[in-house]
């Protein structure tokens, strides 16, 4: 074990409207569902003008709100800094846990709204579906609930399923839900 205080990690902790909210780690599945997703930013964007960040990265948005979302892509790049992102990323993951989804629901996406993030994503691991928020004369509506189809399902609930994730900043860009919720316990 590495004692030497140099290697070990800080805490995580958000700021959200001056208060402190101290992050646990992620659970198994919620870093494998945050992996896949970064993967296919990554590979999607090599070569690209806009630039993914993983889980780790504060994100400084005003004063008294500095985030850690699950992943983004940044097509500023000079809002990147060494320290973190200092301004509004173009796209925000946040993959819901017991602990952080009445802020990822109700805080954070007004504050991702207000300060323009164009495209936000709530990810859910239990019920494995992804709500896309676009950001659209500076509200966000809700562009659309993709969810894989359950086995109760009828088949005509099945059909209605929408399964491949668009991401709304490249118009040849879009992710199947099952690369998104592969591999989970």
């Amino acid at each position: 074990m590495n004692t030497n205080l140099a290697y070990q990690e800080e805490p995580r902790e958000e700021l959200l409207n001056g208060k402190i909210f101290m992050m646990s780690s992620p659970s198994v599945n919620h870093s494998q569902i945050s992996g896949n997703i970064y993967h296919a930013f990554r590979v999607y964007l090599k070569g690209k003008t806009c630039i993914t960040f993983h889980d780790g990265v504060d994100v400084f948005l005003t004063e008294e709100d500095r985030v850690i979302p699950d992943a983004m892509i940044v097509c500023n790049k000079s809002i990147i800094q060494k320290n973190g992102i200092h301004g509004a990323p173009d796209l925000i993951v946040e993959v819901l846990s017991p602990s952080t989804a009445k802020n990822d629901r109700g805080y954070k996406k007004d504050l991702y709204e207000r300060v323009g993030v164009r495209e936000y994503w709530i990810v859910d691991p239990v019920l494995q579906n992804i709500e896309v928020y676009l950001l659209v004369d500076g509200e966000y509506r809700l562009e659309e609930i993709y969810r894989l189809p359950e086995e109760d399902m009828t088949e005509k609930e099945k059909e209605l399923c929408k399964t491949i994730v668009p991401i709304s900043l490249y118009d040849n860009f879009s992710i199947p839900l099952d690369e998104i919720f592969y591999n989970l316990l």
